[in-house]
């Protein structure tokens, strides 16, 4: 959502009605998906006992799933009124927009379950970087422009990795529960490498993008976060324990949000 604005102030179109409007809607579309997500797994025993990672609300005993299916459709209506104001901004394709993105929340562990069948990455990728990206600065700018779509790349894959990381420590589990996760397909050895190339490629883009004149002089800002990107790779690819990688997934948490930080900065006026 940051990059999305910082490209749309880039453009000299910084909304903040808009990108208010769009940052409410992606935070009640995420916390609707995380509690269908943590509802549908307990359901079809993806949430057993053993299991490596937090606490979850259905799976811990805090809620029956009954209520925690109430709280995502909730959530997710709070993000379709929120929707009304950006439709009323920029036209009804924004509904359609908006409704994919919130089938898409379902959809991953419930209906078509992407998440047990391996495409999971696919979808964090295209709903929680291109789409939540190029959406916020096509709310504020009218316009869907290379320039943020393809600054919406490194910001999906650096998120990608952060469920890289998490179905790598999950795969016995996922495995045992017949949760067909693309690490559990691939081995763990092949997922490492894959959030090696998830952080390699968006490192590298900002360079691509510079010589294709879709970002300016400040291209070179995510480098600066190069060293923690290392030493959360040589984490990844050492650690075993749960415990372990589940510090490397903080760590990938933090820095998604430290490298969008400073894309964000890079593309600002």
């Amino acid at each position: 959502m940051i990059v999305g604005s910082a490209t749309a102030a880039g453009a000299g179109s910084f909304h903040l009605p808009a990108a208010l409007g769009a940052l409410w809607v992606a935070l009640w579309i995420q916390v609707g998906t995380n509690l269908a997500n943590d509802a549908a797994d307990f359901l079809h025993g993806a949430d057993r006992e053993g299991r490596r990672g937090p606490l979850r609300v259905t799976a811990g005993g805090l809620l029956p799933p009954e209520r925690v299916w109430r709280g995502a459709w909730l959530a997710f209506g709070l993000a379709c009124a929120a929707g009304l104001y950006l439709v009323w901004l920029r036209g009804w394709p924004l509904v359609l927009v908006g409704l994919g993105c919130v089938a898409a929340g379902m959809a991953y562990t419930s209906g078509p379950r992407f998440g047990y069948r391996g495409l999971g990455e696919l979808f964090v990728f295209l709903f929680f970087g291109l789409v939540a990206t190029a959406g916020t600065d096509f709310v504020q700018t009218g316009a869907l422009r290379a320039e943020a779509v393809a600054a919406a790349v490194p910001v999906g894959l650096s998120c990608t990795a952060i469920l890289v990381v998490n179905n790598l420590r999950d795969i016995p589990t996922d495995a045992a529960a017949g949760k067909r996760t693309l690490a559990v397909r691939l081995g763990a050895e092949a997922t490492r490498l894959l959030y090696v190339g998830c952080w390699l490629v968006a490192l590298v883009w900002p360079a691509a993008l510079r010589s294709m004149g879709l970002v300016g002089e400040r291209f070179w800002l995510p480098w600066l976060s190069a060293p923690l990107v290392g030493h959360a790779a040589v984490g990844v690819w050492r650690e075993e324990e749960p415990a372990a990688l589940n510090r490397s997934l903080r760590e990938t948490a933090r820095l998604h949000l430290l490298y969008g930080a400073l894309w964000a900065l890079a593309h600002l006026p």
